[in-house]
């Protein structure tokens, strides 16, 4: 496979410089501070390490939905998970990617199901990170089963690298680390898969950063995590390979379906 070069992108706003580079030249920008480029996140250098990372990638259980939210394809109409054989490396390189690219005092989240955790949890603690917290998200509806209970819940990592310094802005007087939260279903729409609430994701935001801090989501999707960062204040980069989505992504935003 040909690579082209790598290009530099900079954007100088008024607080803030995202700096990056990149094999694709395919950007979003919706602002100086909020950036989304469509590439896969093995290929992203960051120069500026994030204050939080925020990650919901593919599970490797050969999930199909309505589009491909993670495709070697980028234009595929389908939705095709990571295999189960390719999974233990992607999810490895995710994990070691992310604590490169994290700052000495920074944070992530990371969204798993069931089926593949034992690999989630081996290659963040092989990358280096110290897992603070492993909470449950119990959601409304699953699908339906004969012969087994039906799974209704997601696990949401909270990891750090040093253990004395990180941001957690308690979101009650007594957080417990089981959250009940509805997930959004979007009778006749066109989505990308199992899109996240956003109500989960801003509590994960408010949670680790501050406002002004820098952002990351190695694996965009729909643009969930660039909405609720625009809303909180926070500077945000989106990586995300499937360029198909960038159409949802703009719907998301608010902004035209298509570029001008």
């Amino acid at each position: 496979m040909t690579w082209r070069s790598n290009f530099v992108f900079r954007f100088d706003g008024v607080s803030a410089v995202i700096e990056f580079t990149s094999r694709s030249n395919r950007i979003l920008r919706i602002d100086d501070d909020h950036i989304i480029v469509f590439d896969d996140f093995r290929n992203v250098d960051l120069k500026e390490k994030a204050d939080l990372i925020f990650a919901d990638p593919p599970f490797g259980i050969n999930f199909r939905g309505n589009l491909a939210t993670y495709n070697r394809i980028p234009d595929a109409t389908s939705y095709v998970e990571v295999s189960r054989e390719e999974y233990p490396k992607f999810i490895r390189e995710l994990a070691e990617w992310c604590y490169r690219n994290l700052k000495p005092n920074g944070s992530m989240w990371l969204i798993s199901g069931w089926n593949n955790l034992r690999y989630v949890l081996d290659a963040v603690e092989d990358a280096g990170f110290i897992q603070l917290n492993h909470v449950i998200w119990k959601y409304q509806f699953g699908v339906f089963t004969r012969r087994r209970f039906v799974t209704s819940h997601y696990h949401l990592l909270l990891l750090v690298k040093d253990e004395e310094n990180y941001t957690f802005n308690k979101p009650e007087h007594y957080p417990e680390d089981v959250w009940i939260i509805k997930r959004p279903y979007h009778r006749g729409e066109k989505t990308a898969g199992n899109e996240l609430p956003d109500d989960l994701v801003e509590r994960c935001v408010k949670t680790s950063s501050n406002e002004g801090d820098f952002v990351v989501d190695p694996v965009l999707g729909s643009g969930t995590t660039m909405r609720v960062c625009l809303k909180l204040n926070r500077r945000c980069l989106g990586i995300e390979i499937n360029s198909h989505l960038e159409r949802r992504i703009r719907e998301k935003l608010g902004m035209d379906a298509e570029p001008k």
